[in-house]
């Protein structure tokens, strides 16, 4: 004999709501890989920066041991119990403020390398070059801007290396690039 079948209650219906699927082994081992990593790159990260991400007291400790171990094998079992520690914590708010801190360093990098390549400009071609300076920012004091290039240009042809007038070309470049509007 057959027993009937009952249609499902909407009971039923609320109970797998309630309780989704859970996510399958390869997306456990993605976000497992996933913490691990960003673990890897808070190890990199200065004492000061890491005080400023605020992280739990026991991951804290874990990177800060991190930084002490020179053992090869240690090290790797260090950055798996990190990468345990970071499973239990939201890793949004942290990749938020790295991916912000990588942008902040991006345009520091590329104000640096804008500041080298005038610095190098006006010691390898001088005058048109300072001209060049002067009509893009003409507030400079020119008087001023040529003996600096002067020195550093001195200074190349005698030594054949950037010395101190080639630093404090860099520095003046470096703080009129910072007045940039």
């Amino acid at each position: 004999m057959r027993t009937p079948v009952t249609p499902p209650s909407p009971d039923d219906a609320q109970d797998d709501t309630e309780h989704p699927e859970a996510p399958s082994k390869s997306a456990r081992k993605r976000a497992a890989h996933a913490a691990q990593d960003l673990g890897e790159e808070l190890i990199r990260l200065r004492d000061t920066q890491l005080d400023a991400l605020e992280l739990p007291e026991p991951l804290l400790d874990a990177i800060r041991e991190a930084h002490r171990i020179k053992s090869r094998a240690g090290l790797a079992r260090q950055r798996q119990f990190i990468g345990k520690l970071m499973r239990d914590i939201d890793p949004k708010p942290i990749r938020a403020v790295l991916d912000a801190r990588s942008a902040i360093d991006a345009q520091e990098t590329e104000r640096f390398k804008r500041v080298e390549n005038w610095r190098e400009r006006l010691i390898s071609e001088g005058a048109p070059a300072l001209r060049e300076l002067q009509r893009w920012r003409p507030d400079i004091d020119s008087h001023e801007w040529a003996q600096r290039v002067h020195a550093a240009q001195a200074e190349r042809e005698r030594s054949g290396v950037s010395g101190a007038a080639s630093k404090e070309l860099f520095r003046a470049l470096r703080a009129l690039f910072a007045t940039m509007p």
